[in-house]
C-alpha cells in the first residue's frame, strides 16, 4: 500500500531495493512477490512514516535479521569472507591453473644433457666418428 506522502514512498522504494528478501535471497523486497517481502514493505513503510531515517531503517533490520538482510552489507570483521571470498577463490584457482600448466610444459626433472663424465663424451664422440667413417 502506497504513501500518500511521494517523497516518503520513493525513499520507502529506495530502501525496500536494498533489503534482501529473505525467502527469494536473490531478490530485493522491492522486486520479490513472497508474503514475507510484502510484510516487510509494510514494516518499511511503518518505520518512515513514523519518522525513523534510512540508517535507522536499516539498523532495525539488521538487529532483527543479521547483516544478511542487506543486499550490499557493510564491510565489517564478521562479513570480510563474503566480501573477499570470492576474489581469494579466484586467486586460488589462477594459481592452482598456472601451476597445473607450468607442470605441463616443464622439462623433465633430469635432462641427459651435460650428465656424461669426460671419459664417457669422449666415448661416443669417437663411436659417432667411427660410424661417419664407415659410410
Amino acid at each position: 500500500m502506497p504513501l500518500e506522502n511521494s517523497v516518503l514512498e520513493e525513499r520507502a522504494r529506495q530502501l525496500a531495493k536494498q533489503v534482501r528478501c529473505l525467502v527469494c535471497q536473490n531478490q530485493s523486497i522491492f522486486d520479490s512477490d513472497a508474503d514475507l517481502a510484502k510484510d516487510l514493505r509494510v514494516l518499511v513503510r511503518e518505520r518512515i512514516v513514523a519518522g525513523d531515517s534510512d540508517s535507522r531503517v536499516k539498523e532495525f533490520l539488521v538487529e532483527r535479521y543479521g547483516d544478511f538482510i542487506l543486499l550490499k552489507p557493510p564491510v565489517k570483521p564478521q562479513t570480510f569472507l563474503l566480501w573477499f571470498g570470492p576474489l581469494l577463490i579466484t586467486l586460488l584457482g589462477a594459481v592452482f591453473v598456472v601451476r597445473w600448466l607450468r607442470r605441463g610444459s616443464a622439462p623433465p626433472p633430469h635432462s641427459a644433457a651435460g650428465e656424461f663424465s669426460a671419459a664417457e663424451r669422449q666415448r661416443i664422440e669417437s663411436l659417432i666418428s667411427d660410424d661417419e667413417g664407415e659410410d
